[in-house]
């Protein structure tokens, strides 16, 4: 393990004014957003979507990796160019989504621990062969009547802890994804309680892992309202308490956090993070947005080949308003102008 790589990863997936796309739907995620424009699911299908996005005039002036699902990073664009390859020509960081998904922990109803640490590390060796430089690993905390468990938390973290140990030994920056969920209806105060918790766990199992800080990247939920609770915190409440806590748990030795944006809406994703971009902080803030940054692309494109270049257009809108949010600059208003 380099840590002198490791660092110039992480940093440049954190470099000024770009951010993540999160292109790592699994193929049933993606189907769900396919059929929702009346298209296919096939592989043709998927990597002509994925293709969509990676080729879009620009992307390198907004976009600084990319996470890839399995299928995706086997994948070539038309001119038969690995997408690892093309996306690192363009200095793009390919990325690659490890984990195996959230399941029901047992004996703690309400809360699932994420699996896909079997194996893990040959798999790890295998990707950075075909060009991933970073890794994601998920883990999902629910807020819900009885739970999160202190058990439920520690168990998350843990797993979080030892993916990101064994990305290190082989090469790989480990985004770092512990996520409070915005279902339900808790306040945002119950939120930041539960999120601090979260954070103040993971930084724990970090450091007891010997994770090189320096080189990993945070990916965090923001200090959000349920999206059932009718009374929503104002996005300047939002931007307030997320800095709050970050600030309590994170230390200045990670380069960056990029924030997911979890079921926010796209304008809203975008504006609270410009927000909290607006005072100096210790770390850079910046975005890993996945349905924030193409839903409105995949509606534009609809599938069809005519609208091929009106689908990279809308997603590099999308993109350059978030990249604009990194450095503190969006301002709503800016929506109708773009």
């Amino acid at each position: 393990m380099n840590h002198a790589e490791l660092v110039s990863i992480a940093r440049g997936m954190v470099a000024p004014g770009k951010g993540i796309l999160a292109a790592d739907e699994s193929t049933g995620t993606i189907k769900k957003r396919f059929d929702g424009i009346q298209l296919e699911s096939t592989e043709a299908t998927r990597q002509l979507y994925r293709e969509m996005l990676f080729s879009a005039p620009g992307i390198a002036d907004a976009i600084s990796g990319v996470i890839m699902y399995d299928e995706t990073l086997r994948q070539k664009t038309r001119a038969g160019v690995p997408f690892p390859q093309h996306l690192a020509s363009l200095g793009i960081i390919p990325g690659i989504k490890v984990d195996q998904g959230a399941k029901p922990l047992a004996n703690f109803p309400g809360e699932t621990v994420t699996e896909g640490l079997d194996g893990l590390r040959e798999r790890l060796k295998e990707y950075h062969g075909l060009g991933a430089r970073f890794a994601k690993w998920r883990a999902v905390i629910d807020i819900g009547e009885g739970y999160p468990t202190r058990f439920g938390i520690e168990a998350n973290a843990h797993a979080l802890a030892r993916y990101a140990a064994l990305c290190q030994e082989q090469g790989i920056v480990p985004i770092v994804e512990p996520e409070v969920l915005m279902d339900g209806d808790h306040s945002i105060e119950d939120c930041e309680a539960v999120t601090d918790e979260v954070l103040c766990e993971t930084f724990r199992q970090l450091a007891g892992h010997r994770v090189h800080l320096e080189g990993i990247v945070l990916k965090p939920n923001m200090v959000i309202s349920g999206k059932k609770n009718t009374a929503r915190a104002t996005p300047e409440q939002v931007a307030e308490a997320t800095v709050r806590c970050l600030r309590r748990w994170v230390s200045a030795a990670v380069p960056g956090i990029a924030f997911l944006s979890g079921g926010q809406s796209t304008t809203e994703a975008t504006l609270h993070l410009s927000l909290m971009n607006r005072e100096p902080l210790p770390w850079k803030l910046t975005f890993s947005y996945g349905r924030a940054l193409q839903d409105s692309a995949l509606k534009a494109w609809g599938g069809k080949a005519d609208k091929f270049e009106a689908g990279q257009r809308e997603f590099m809108r999308r993109a350059r308003l978030n990249g604009l949010a990194a450095k503190g600059a969006y301002t709503p208003d800016m929506e109708t102008k773009a």
